[in-house]
């Protein structure tokens, strides 16, 4: 054989799958049965039954322990003695008051029992106890009771908290406000 070339088309060797005509719609399934609704077949939905106790009762208790740990260190370690706390960044570089300053200090007055040094150091931060003692006892109603804590705020009510806040830091910068400094 001298130089005969075979040559195989691949046209002739393997055939080419006919092709869907275009914009053909797919073929509708076969007749199909809808499906019934869950409820027919298992019954009414039912939640699964809450966590045991203890462990509903986990979170709110472990945020209480965390509080009042360090509620307890505030009040070992005095807030008054330099040196054991951070100065207020805003306070050392502008003289001016943040809404937290005082707030050790109050803290270590009111774990002491002295509630008059506690308000003159930090209202806000006292406020700030009570609404946590209150929603401590609602968490650990509601975990108790199986139902989850949900804690939701219109808009208005954040902007109204974001306003107090702000008048209170402005106020206890201002000369008239000097009761509100620490």
């Amino acid at each position: 054989m001298s130089g005969d070339n075979h040559r195989v088309d691949a046209d002739t060797t393997h055939p080419a799958l006919p092709e869907p005509p275009p914009h053909a719609a797919p073929e509708p399934p076969p007749h199909t049965v809808p499906e019934p609704p869950p409820h027919a077949v298992y019954g009414p939905y039912r939640p699964p039954p809450p966590p045991p106790l203890f462990r509903r009762l986990l979170p709110p208790l472990g945020a209480l322990a965390g509080v009042a740990a360090a509620f307890a260190y505030v009040g070992t370690v005095d807030p008054n003695e330099p040196g054991h706390y951070p100065v207020c960044p805003l306070l050392q570089y502008t003289g001016l008051y943040c809404p937290g300053c005082g707030g050790l200090r109050s803290a270590h007055a009111f774990i002491h029992g002295d509630f008059a040094t506690a308000l003159g150091a930090n209202a806000m931060a006292v406020a700030g106890y009570a609404v946590f003692a209150v929603l401590i006892v609602v968490w650990l109603v509601k975990a108790v009771r199986g139902v989850p804590l949900r804690i939701t705020l219109t808009p208005l009510q954040l902007w109204l908290a974001g306003g107090v806040w702000a008048v209170f830091s402005v106020v206890r910068n201002l000369p008239f406000g000097s009761a509100l400094a620490p």
